[in-house]
């Protein structure tokens, strides 16, 4: 079942670890902050992890 997957700007302090849990889906844009490849990501990508180690839980998920 695939899953949206949505960055906050407006709480992400653009630390990276998302980059690194799960690169295929999240990258660091030009402003210094995350943002997502994809909209919509498969169970297998990372993104709950992700989301769970974020340190501001800037990263939403649905």
């Amino acid at each position: 079942m695939a899953k949206k997957v949505h960055v906050n700007k407006d709480l992400c302090i653009g630390c990276g670890l998302c980059t690194t849990i799960a690169g295929d889906v999240f990258t660091i844009g030009d402003d210094g902050l995350a943002e997502t490849l994809v909209s919509e990501v498969e169970d297998s990508t990372g993104v709950d992890e992700a989301a769970a180690s974020c340190p501001v839980q800037a990263i939403e998920v649905e």
